[in-house]
């Protein structure tokens, strides 16, 4: 794996272990020799991944969107940054990019983000893995429910079993490091 692609918000979260675990994940990405894809956002939680990771002299590409530029200025010191139109082309670029997705706390465009990726892995348009990094149970409610879905029939066991869910930031880069 030479490339990971995180989904994360563009928000400050309200408690501060969530900014503090962020920033781990940015060092390890960077001490694994990693390439870190990301939505390019110098706010929030992206604003600090991109900054752990550049502080280890870890490669930082972003991907934004022309329309995002007023909202979610680009981080000013990333290794490469990719300008697109829509939302649409800036997941496909992400996942172009990558070699496996991790999915750390966010709002609704993180959420969006992971079923977009999470349903082309089940439909077989990429064979990356996909992985919930769990911090503090923050995706317990959503793995709760896909269980349900799988219960009530709308998910097969293949579906459900493809997707990674961890809290420990080792535990998950090995479970990645697997597929």
């Amino acid at each position: 794996m030479s490339s990971v692609a995180v989904f994360l918000g563009a928000k400050d979260p309200v408690r501060p272990l969530f900014t503090e675990h962020v920033e781990k994940l940015g060092k390890a990405i960077a001490h694994r020799g990693i390439r870190l894809v990301y939505g390019g956002s110098n706010t929030g939680l992206m604003k600090r991944l991109a900054d752990a990771t550049l502080a280890e002299n870890g490669l930082v590409i972003g991907v934004t969107v022309h329309a995002l530029a007023d909202r979610e200025a680009p981080h000013p010191d990333l290794t490469q940054l990719y300008r697109v139109d829509t939302m649409h082309q800036r997941k496909a670029k992400m996942a172009e990019l990558a070699d496996a997705f991790i999915v750390y706390p966010g709002g609704i465009g993180t959420l969006e983000e992971f079923f977009e990726v999470y349903t082309w892995a089940r439909l077989g348009f990429h064979k990356k893995p996909v992985a919930l990094l769990n911090v503090d149970g923050f995706y317990d409610p959503l793995l709760q429910l896909l269980n349900n879905a799988l219960v009530e029939g709308f998910i097969d066991p293949c579906g459900l079993d493809m997707l990674i869910s961890e809290a420990d930031i080792e535990t998950l880069f090995s479970r990645l490091e697997l597929n």
